[in-house]
């Protein structure tokens, strides 16, 4: 097979990745590191290295911000039609090559190939979605309360912006980020997870044919991610830092970048509690619970992470769940019939093994799974566990995996003191067929964003983002996403 330069084939029989130079994307073309290292990608499927990526030194960092730099005036004068023809254009390139994305996410990854087909439908979505309000970005006018002047507010790009995006989502995360970021006029570099640098490189392969200029979008894998991100936050010419991850991570960013007084947006852990009350439709609770638990197999932060079931409908609900958990079809990412593939790392199995088992110890029962099954790969079971107790480990850490815990409760002041006891705060879930008691309940949970009824929330075109230490900033919706790349600039005008 004849192949352009840097395009991406999958072989699905011997799961190659081949005719991609997987090189540091800089200044809108491919290089190595500037010492010649590289990290190995690993399927978590088997546990066998499947590619290689350059390792960035702190040369290569400082180039891929020197990029930025160079590209930043033309992009920032481009006019806003221009730049958003060419949103649209990379939202059809990702549409008509999302076959093939879908299964470098999950060849990477390990994800369900239907998990990863979902994630590149969404992901495109916020070039779509930002392509249409790149257009719609006004200023304010009006007149001083004093009578004496006008007031005139200005919106500009707030500059180049530094961004980093972890391994769970790897195409969506970083699209959340870059197509807000292009749409405000900003210059981008980006620092995708090393464990799936794959599709962000592959993704920045098509930001180019998409007609988005050299240095505009800069991209570059590092084992070595605090000394290089301190490097850039100390370049005067970054403003911005967004960063998607744990909220460990993010207290130390933040003070990285305080040092440096740069503008930051931080979408950082959660522990979100799923509350079905006794008037909840079952069938309707147990989709939702399905879908907010099992997503990418529990791997991502608006995971169901804590199950509270009233005491009216919490046995059939227990078991309703346990049987539709152990009938899930455990298997390698990219086998079709695949619905709960492996964890990301060999690391991640034993922190879920580890939560389980002290929640066992804590008098939790396994209705189903609960155990590290022997074979290769990074895999553990679709796992239902009941009377979890509140001081169990899992209730108070993120489990990412496929582990359902559920606690029994009475009243509805009883489950909202539980939702909110967490540092917490990015999302929750609530069932019930009293619109009332849901609104009730949803405006006393302390979290960023609420489900009411739906096992599923995130949307392109609303803020997703959490309060507490689950964050600062949104991001997506009509004005909060792009804002965050954007400063405010004010003129009195005196006619």
């Amino acid at each position: 097979m004849n192949l352009p330069p840097n395009a991406l084939w999958i072989d699905q029989d011997d799961y190659d990745v081949r005719g991609f130079s997987h090189g540091l994307y800089i200044d809108g073309r491919w290089r190595p590191s500037s010492d010649g290292r590289v990290i190995d990608v690993v399927d978590p499927s088997s546990g066998s290295v499947i590619a290689a990526v350059p390792d960035a030194t702190l040369e290569d960092a400082l180039a891929a911000v020197d990029a930025a730099a160079k590209a930043a005036t033309g992009w920032r004068e481009t006019a806003p039609r221009k730049r958003s023809e060419i949103l649209r254009r990379c939202f059809e390139l990702m549409v008509e090559r999302s076959e093939t994305l879908a299964m470098l996410i999950s060849l990477e990854n390990g994800k369900a190939l239907r998990d990863a087909r979902g994630e590149v439908a969404y992901a495109a979505e916020f070039f779509r979605w930002n392509a249409e309000e790149a257009v719609r970005i006004t200023g304010e006018f009006g007149t001083a309360p004093s009578g004496t002047n006008r007031i005139v507010v200005d919106y500009e790009p707030i500059g180049i912006c530094v961004l980093i995006t972890p391994w769970n989502f790897p195409a969506a995360m970083a699209t959340r980020k870059i197509a807000p970021a292009l749409a405000a006029g900003c210059t981008v570099i980006l620092k995708p997870a090393s464990e799936t640098p794959l599709t962000a490189y592959a993704l920045a392969a098509l930001y180019g044919e998409a007609g988005v200029p050299a240095g505009v979008v800069n991209v570059l894998t590092t084992t070595s991610p605090g000394p290089l991100t301190s490097a850039m936050l100390a370049d005067p010419r970054v403003r911005k830092l967004s960063f998607t991850g744990s909220t460990g991570v993010g207290r130390t960013l933040l003070g990285e970048a305080a040092k440096h007084v740069v503008s930051c947006s931080m979408e950082l852990g959660g522990n979100a509690p799923f509350v079905v009350f006794d008037d909840a439709d079952l069938d309707a609770a147990l989709d939702g619970a399905m879908i907010a638990k099992m997503r990418n197999a529990g791997e991502a932060c608006t995971a169901a992470n804590r199950i509270y079931v009233q005491s009216g409908i919490h046995d059939a609900f227990a078991d309703g769940l346990r049987k539709r958990m152990a009938a899930l079809k455990v298997g390698p990412g990219m086998s079709a019939d695949t619905e709960c593939g492996p964890m990301i790392t060999r690391k991640a199995v034993a922190k879920i093994d580890r939560l389980v088992n002290d929640a066992v110890a804590r008098g939790a029962k396994v209705l189903c799974g609960g155990s590290i099954p022997e074979e290769e790969g990074f895999f553990y079971p679709p796992t239902v566990l009941s009377q979890v107790s509140p001081d169990a480990d899992m209730a108070h850490e993120e489990i990412f995996g496929p582990v359902a815990p559920i606690t029994r409760f009475e009243t509805e002041a009883e489950v909202i003191m539980h939702a909110n006891n967490t540092e917490y705060g990015l999302a929750a879930y609530i069932y019930t067929r009293d619109v009332g008691r849901g609104l009730r309940v949803a405006s006393r949970i302390e979290a960023g964003m609420i489900g009411l009824n739906r096992g599923l929330m995130s949307d392109p075109a609303a803020p997703f983002g959490g309060v507490k230490q689950s964050g600062l900033g949104r991001e997506g919706g009509q004005h909060h996403g792009i804002a965050e790349f954007m400063e405010a600039k004010y003129i009195a005008v005196t006619f």
